[in-house]
């Protein structure tokens, strides 16, 4: 028996990894596995070693996709400061018959890749089809692949990105140029929010959440997508939301 484990890096994956819109494809396909019950995936377990770290083992088993494997990934908030990923980790695949490891793969591809496609399936059902603002608060690596997520979902013809870190908003703006879209630097998280169609908030997860979003500042009908888990938003702001909508409740109420 070959007992061999394949290794790929980030690098690896994203060379092989399939498009946004083949990405957002395989997600509608494998959350209906999920919604007819033919998937296990049980709450996430972890480990909070700072106050803002956090470690979680997220397993899965697709029985339909023969695919069983667990994600340990880390979110480490403070790494903006060291030059490092704020979110990183592997994902360890095994083979069915056997249980064992088969390969390990690098989780930033994935995971960036993955949560923005979630998100623009969401809003495919959920948001208005001519939506055509986005408005991104964080414009780090989830506020780059939410960008092209919309962008090929929906016809987005105006960003407006907000990050505290300047150098930030100038990556995205130009990854924004591989869209054909230009992405206006605002000076504010309120110019970011007012007027949008759709807003991501994917800044740094704080604990406390800093809620900078106050009541009032998003019009009726404009979807979100908080992948900062609601650091963004203040307690009277989701207040007023009208529909709010998880993949997920266990895990949402975990």
């Amino acid at each position: 028996m070959d007992d061999r484990i394949l290794y790929l890096t980030k690098e690896d994956v994203a060379a092989v990894g399939p498009t946004m819109l083949g990405t957002i494809e395989l997600l509608r396909r494998l959350f209906h596995e999920k919604a007819v019950g033919h998937v296990e995936m049980p709450t996430k377990v972890g480990v909070h070693t700072t106050r803002d770290g956090l470690l979680h083992a997220m397993p899965a088993h697709v029985p339909g996709l023969r695919s069983a494997g667990v994600k340990w990934v880390g979110a480490y908030p403070g790494n903006a400061r060291r030059d490092a990923p704020q979110v990183s980790g592997l994902i360890i695949m095994n083979d069915l018959d056997t249980g064992l490891p088969i390969s390990a793969l690098d989780c930033g591809w994935i995971t960036a890749t993955r949560t923005a496609a979630a998100s623009a399936l969401a809003a495919g059902y959920l948001a208005r089809r001519e939506s055509r603002i986005l408005g991104i608060l964080g414009c780090g690596v989830q506020g780059k692949s939410h960008l092209e997520a919309f962008a090929r979902a929906f016809p987005i013809d105006e960003v407006l990105a907000y990050d505290p870190r300047l150098e930030a908003v100038a990556s995205l703006a130009e990854a924004a140029k591989e869209l054909d879209l230009e992405v206006t630097c605002v000076d504010s998280p309120r110019a970011a929010v007012e007027g949008c169609d759709i807003v991501v908030t994917a800044g740094p997860i704080t604990k406390p959440p800093h809620g900078t979003i106050p009541r009032d500042w998003l019009a009726e009908g404009v979807f979100a997508s908080s992948v900062d888990f609601a650091s963004y938003w203040s307690v009277d702001a989701l207040g007023q939301i009208d529909v709010l909508v998880t993949d997920d409740v266990e895990q949402y109420a975990y």
